[in-house]
């Protein structure tokens, strides 16, 4: 093989590695993905495992789009909540919006609801004007917590684009999954936030 032939094939790979890390920062670790489920080996159904994560900190924002006031997770007790973490220009991001609204669409109720934390990355996604924009383009409609000043990032320990959170009627985190689902990872997704909602309410 030639040189240049080597070279131009090392490109290639760099420029592949660098988009698909293009949300992160940094590389993800494997066993972080999807960590709180597994596929069962013979029936090929997901299992779901759904550990106690800790208590869900309370939002820190006083900015939201898609609310006329500001969400608070005090007043979702009952409700099984999809927490996502993400950016606009974020390509990871865009490509789990679909799955996220689809799961708004089916599951939306006195026992469920979607929450969408906000967090730029470049100086233009801090552009109030932009975010909406975006949430036009891409036909949300869930409540969006503009986290300019990452109170909320900073609250979850966050370090990646996309990440999203289950978190059950009592506010405890019960599911976490870094980066973008696909048809496996979001069988396994619908299996955690059904068996959520089949738990019983939080006792008044």
């Amino acid at each position: 093989m030639h040189l240049k032939q080597l070279t131009g094939a090392t490109a290639v790979f760099l420029l592949i590695t660098l988009v698909a890390a293009a949300c992160t920062g940094t590389a993800v670790p494997e066993e972080s993905i999807a960590n709180s489920t597994a596929v069962s080996p013979t029936r090929g159904e997901p299992v779901v495992e759904l550990p106690d994560l800790g208590a869900a900190p309370e939002f820190q924002n006083e900015v939201w789009l898609n609310s006329d006031s500001p969400v608070t997770l005090a007043d979702q007790r009952g409700k099984v909540v999809l927490l996502e973490f993400w950016t606009f220009g974020c390509i990871n991001c865009q490509r789990t919006i679909p799955w996220v609204k689809e799961w708004q669409a089916q599951y939306e109720g006195d026992d469920f609801t979607v929450i969408s934390i906000h967090y730029p990355e470049f100086a233009y996604e801090r552009e109030i004007d932009n975010v909406r924009d975006a949430l036009a383009r891409y036909e949300i409609t869930y409540p969006v917590a503009i986290d300019n000043d990452r109170q909320t990032w900073r609250a979850y320990n966050q370090r990646y684009w996309p990440t999203t959170y289950l978190i059950d009627k009592n506010g405890r985190i019960r599911y976490h999954h870094i980066g973008e689902f696909t048809r496996g990872t979001d069988q396994e997704a619908v299996a955690a936030i059904e068996a959520l909602m089949a738990e019983p309410d939080p006792v008044e």
